[in-house]
């Protein structure tokens, strides 16, 4: 059945009928009534010649705001709350409080992605503490970073000072060497014709005095080798045992150093049958590596005339070098051990194994 449509003739309701009140319709330009309610359009404040009223009808049509009541000075914008960051931009949480931000990223007065981080003095005190341990953590390796330093280049530079001065002191004590003495003639003019020169020892080297050179071809090193292996007498050079043989004698030529960059830190380096050279006054004496082994410091039968047989008569001229290890420390020891193969007069030249 269909609908029958409204009559215009019947009598409108009353306000207390329906508190909803319809817009009215809004006839089309056909008889027929069209169901759809539409807001009228809002003419524009610009008037257009052609119009029936003068003015431009725009086809928006804008909902008026609706204003309280209430006194106009009263309303006010509503603020928008401001941000509290936890975390930048790079998403790490940042300790203790922060400000908000006072402008959005890309404003001209934004202070980028850290200016929100309030001032040390008004952190928390946990964010205190992360500061002072930082602080600390970084004081504490640049102490070690010098101290590094140090061992490496300042020890070195003055363990090549004094070698400097060992050279110089040797280069005298050899030009010095009173190996000939000449006796004076007799004070009695009737007495035989002088006597021809004779011999004499030279003169025992003194603790920490210049002995001779010593030559490590493969790490490139050479240094002057002292009497002696106390603290005092090995602190700038290597210290040859007093107890052990002399340079190129039958027996073992025992020589100890600090196992630092400025003298036997490279000496695990060393490999069998690698040349080693000592220099005396009047003779070089070329050995070759043997072997190299690690022992504990009690292990004193290493530098004894036959290394690890005490008591057993020596046939053979051997060197020993000793060193603490590892490197840094010192409850081990690092041994090296060569046997003499050739000598050479010093009027020759020096060996082809340093250059000769």
């Amino acid at each position: 059945m269909a609908m029958n449509s409204p009559d215009p003739a019947a009598p409108a309701t009353s306000p207390g009928d329906d508190a909803t009140q319809l817009i009215p319709a809004v006839r089309s330009g056909v008889p027929q009534l069209d169901q759809t309610q539409f807001i009228p359009p809002v003419p524009s404040a610009a008037p257009r010649s052609g119009t029936a009223d003068g003015r431009e009808m725009d086809e928006t049509a804008v909902i008026p705001l609706v204003v309280p009541a209430s006194d106009p000075a009263e309303v006010t914008q509503v603020e928008r709350p401001q941000r509290i960051r936890r975390k930048d931009d790079t998403g790490f949480i940042m300790f203790g409080r922060v400000r908000a931000y006072d402008s959005e990223p890309g404003a001209a007065d934004y202070r980028g992605r850290h200016g929100d981080i309030i001032p040390l003095a008004e952190a928390s005190r946990a964010r205190k503490i992360f500061h002072g341990v930082g602080e600390l953590m970084i004081t504490f390796g640049l102490v070690l970073l010098l101290f590094a330093g140090y061992e490496i280049w300042g020890k070195a530079a003055i363990v090549e000072d004094h070698q400097n001065d060992l050279d110089a002191q040797l280069e005298q004590a050899w030009a010095d060497d009173p190996r000939v003495v000449n006796i004076p003639p007799p004070v009695d003019p009737s007495a035989s014709p002088s006597p021809t020169p004779t011999q004499a020892a030279p003169p025992p080297i003194p603790p920490g005095g210049s002995l001779g050179r010593l030559y490590l071809p493969r790490l490139g090193k050479s240094w002057v080798v002292v009497e002696g292996v106390q603290v005092q007498d090995i602190r700038w050079a290597p210290g040859h045992y007093p107890d052990s043989a002399q340079p190129g004698e039958i027996g073992n030529f025992a020589v100890a150093g600090h196992r630092s960059p400025a003298i036997f830190w490279d000496l695990d380096r060393m490999r069998p049958g690698d040349p080693v050279v000592v220099e005396t006054r009047t003779t070089y004496f070329v050995y070759r590596v043997t072997s190299l082994e690690v022992v504990a410091p009690t292990a004193t039968e290493v530098v004894a005339p036959v290394p690890g047989q005490p008591g057993v008569s020596p046939t053979v001229a051997m060197l020993t070098l000793t060193t603490c290890n590892p490197k840094w420390d010192n409850y081990q020891r690092l041994i090296m051990h060569a046997q003499l193969v050739r000598s050479q007069p010093r009027s020759a030249g020096r060996p082809a194994e340093i250059g000769g």
